[in-house]
């Protein structure tokens, strides 16, 4: 990724949405969108997107001043989020109670 791209990856999006993204954004894969948006345009796609991404996922990968250089964003997500850990951005998943495999 070079400095000023962005990455959005969409899961189960509305159709309009996509829409409003490729105006700043090109498509590389099915629900996939890479580009180099100011910041200002980038957070107000951000919060269409989080208002109404409904039962999808979205996820948005961003320049940021931080030691690896981007930042995440999610919104819809009820298993991955990002955490910082100790300055560096991790993506947690909680654990299933139920799924854990038991030592034989």
């Amino acid at each position: 990724m070079s400095a000023g791209t962005t990455v959005v990856i969409l899961i189960a999006a509305p159709p309009g949405l996509r829409g409003h993204l490729t105006r700043w954004f090109v498509e590389a894969a099915p629900g996939i969108y890479v580009g180099t948006p100011n910041p200002r345009i980038r957070d107000r796609l951000w919060t269409l997107l989080a208002q109404r991404i409904d039962n999808g996922q979205a996820t948005m990968i961003e320049p940021a001043p931080t030691e690896q250089g981007w930042s995440v964003r999610t919104a819809g997500h009820d298993r991955w989020t990002p955490i910082d850990f100790d300055g560096l951005t991790l993506m947690a998943r909680p654990r299933n109670q139920g799924t854990r495999a038991e030592p034989k």
